[in-house]
């Protein structure tokens, strides 16, 4: 049994779902943790550049698989704002020119599979510490750098205005800048506004709330009551909503195999691979200090690379293990893999039957929830840090943000959904 239970990690805590108690408490986990992964999965799909439905399809079998094949018992899985930031950030600079947003689904999927099969390698191989070698000051200016250029991407959706075409994404951000200055649709702002309010006040009174939840449910039942994304022709406001979502589960689609593609992505994939699973197994390895379970690095990285794998064949983007999602399942009581599970079959629920309710949903609040996401992800503190204790370490983290930043000004371009 333990030698089958090394391949098959699922075994080693099913038996315990007999138990009444750790069943209903999977449960509830589950639940609550699909309450928050449901919108937020939706606009980190927009802030990786795909439709909405994206993040739900990528929040359905991975989640699953990754919670049944890795070691750790509590580590929710799926979209996450820094991994779907390196694939807004990179894929558009190897799309063909013209390209559009099925190429870019297609080339989401590949990288999705580049990733997966990078992890589990590693993994199968026994080569988890590698992840030690990753270069911290490296992380920490990239991520900084393409965080704010991410996040200035959404001003257009939180002023309601057009983003202008343009080769270069300063000038992009200009256009912005100066469409919001003349003609900023209000209640769009309004409703960002709204979105960011209930979200930071959520996190600083009750952190146990979904902050997240709150603003989208708050936000959609305010925009259906408003006839918010009716057009003022015909006696609405005017605004943007996500209107109609594809129901149904994602279907099986094999990736493109474009080794020519591939091969430009395989720095990105790598990338993606290693920051990603530092996350996960960062969550990962904090849980299991606190429930004394024991934790496979290797066992871990074979577990997201089948999840990433899986995306890639249901037509999902790269994922990896959450901070945020983790850390609602282990409070709200998660004692087994099983609540991923429920969480998936929410998903899966919410994907068939659910999708119509979201349909009122203010592109500004998606927009609020990623800027919410990026901020997060700008931390200045660890580069003042190194360079006041390891020089070397700080020049490294400064120049690597000055070129990420100056490389996404000039060759980045917002992909419009």
């Amino acid at each position: 049994m333990n030698k089958i239970a090394k391949f098959l990690p699922f075994l080693t805590w099913i038996s315990e779902l007999k138990n009444p108690s750790i069943l209903k408490a999977d449960v509830v986990a589950g639940l609550t943790v699909a309450l928050v992964l449901v919108p937020q999965s939706m606009a980190y799909a927009q802030l990786a550049g795909l439709p909405p439905q994206y993040g739900l399809y990528a929040s359905f079998l991975p989640v699953m698989i990754a919670a049944l094949m890795g070691s750790s018992r509590q580590l929710g899985t799926g979209p996450v704002a820094v991994v779907s930031l390196l694939t807004a950030a990179a894929i558009p600079t190897i799309l063909p020119a013209g390209a559009g947003i099925e190429t870019y689904i297609i080339y989401a999927s590949m990288l999705a599979f580049l990733v997966g099969i990078f992890q589990f390698l590693l993994g199968a191989l026994k080569l988890g510490l590698v992840i030690n070698f990753l270069s911290h000051p490296v992380v920490v200016g990239f991520t900084n750098a393409a965080a704010i250029i991410i996040g200035t991407a959404q001003l257009a959706k939180i002023f309601g205005v057009e983003t202008p075409e343009a080769q270069h994404a300063y000038e992009q951000i200009w256009g912005v800048l100066v469409n919001a200055a003349e003609h900023t649709h209000t209640m769009t702002l309004a409703m960002a506004i709204a979105a960011f309010g209930i979200m930071i006040v959520a996190k600083k009174y009750a952190p146990k709330l979904p902050g997240v939840l709150l603003a989208v449910a708050t936000t959609t039942l305010a925009s259906w009551w408003l006839d918010f994304g009716v057009a003022v022709a015909d006696g609405g406001l005017g605004g943007t909503i996500i209107g109609s979502i594809p129901d149904g589960l994602p279907s099986f689609n094999i990736p493109v195999f474009d080794f020519l593609v591939m091969k430009k992505m395989l720095i990105t994939a790598v990338t993606i691979g290693l920051i990603g699973f530092m996350e996960a197994i960062s969550i990962a390895k904090a849980m299991a200090a606190q429930t004394k379970q024991r934790l496979s690095v290797d066992q871990e990285l074979i577990g997201q690379g089948l999840a990433n794998i899986a995306s890639s064949f249901f037509q999902g983007y790269a994922v990896s293990g959450s901070f945020s999602r983790s850390a609602v399942n282990i409070s709200a009581g998660a004692v087994t893999g099983f609540s991923s599970v429920v969480t998936a079959v929410i998903v899966g629920i919410t994907l068939l039957w659910l999708t119509p309710l979201l349909f009122h949903l203010p592109q500004a609040t998606l927009a609020a929830v990623i800027i919410m996401a990026v901020i997060n992800l700008i931390k200045f503190a660890p580069i003042i840090h190194a360079w006041k204790v390891e020089r070397h370490d700080g020049v490294v983290a400064v120049l690597t943000f000055v070129l990420q930043s100056v490389n996404s000004l000039f060759h980045w371009q917002h992909q419009k959904n």
